[in-house]
């Protein structure tokens, strides 16, 4: 069977269990595969274990899957936007593992990389390097950052091929590549899909080796998560 699918419910046919673990692509809302997030909503899975720069926003984004009840844990960088996060992580039903962003990157190239750690300098000294490994190269400290690897990883493309040959728009990028790298399976919902041979191999962010499964979507919001405005001077 290829790796084209009609739609997020088809493609994550099969690949959804509780307690899991999922790396979600986006920054914000920029980015983020919403109809998969939608899809893994209404199917009913919880005790998940979320690896994303952030958590969506209330009522949108993974903010759907946290009104749900569906996620245990967040291995997360930015949650400044989603009010029923801090209400749950202070209420005691949510766990969550904070993460230098530079170093939540990381771990997620480095878990597609088959790296299974790595020595840092961010974090020596506060919080972030309780409990973890540290030592002394050159005269600085370093703390041991472990690898991320997933269960199922979900990814916004702006276009791909029949292959799973990606292409990120713009800003839009920001995690989708890292996140497409580090799960064993990995699910690609597209605004534009083409034939093989359309896209320029140099222009290609994600190559479809890392690709199994993957839809062209028929509607993204596409959501802006904060609009300031002020009226016209």
């Amino acid at each position: 069977m290829g790796k084209l699918y009609k739609n997020a419910a088809e493609a994550l046919a099969g690949l959804l269990r509780d307690d899991m673990t999922i790396a979600a692509g986006g920054f914000g809302l920029c980015g983020i595969p919403e109809h998969c997030i939608e899809a893994i909503a209404l199917s009913g899975v919880k005790g998940l274990t979320l690896v994303s720069n952030n958590a969506g926003v209330d009522g949108f984004g993974l903010g759907k899957m946290m009104e749900r009840g569906q996620i245990r844990k967040m291995i997360s960088s930015y949650v400044g936007e989603n009010k029923l996060f801090a209400e749950l992580y202070l209420s005691g039903k949510l766990e969550v593992e904070f993460n230098p962003q530079g170093t939540l990157a990381e771990r997620m190239r480095a878990g597609g990389a088959g790296i299974a750690g790595f020595y840092t300098r961010t974090g020596v000294g506060t919080i972030v390097a309780d409990g973890k490994e540290t030592r002394t190269f050159d005269g600085q400290a370093y703390v041991l950052e472990r690898g991320i690897v997933c269960d199922l990883s979900i990814v916004k493309a702006w276009k791909a091929d029949e292959e799973g040959n990606l292409v990120y728009r713009k800003t839009a990028r920001n995690f989708n590549p890292l996140a497409a790298t580090c799960g064993r399976v990995t699910v690609v919902e597209t605004e534009e899909l083409v034939p093989v041979g359309q896209i320029d191999p140099d222009q290609v962010h994600t190559p479809g080796l890392f690709v199994q499964r993957l839809f062209k979507g028929d509607h993204f919001e596409k959501r802006i998560e904060q609009r300031t405005t002020r009226k016209a001077s």
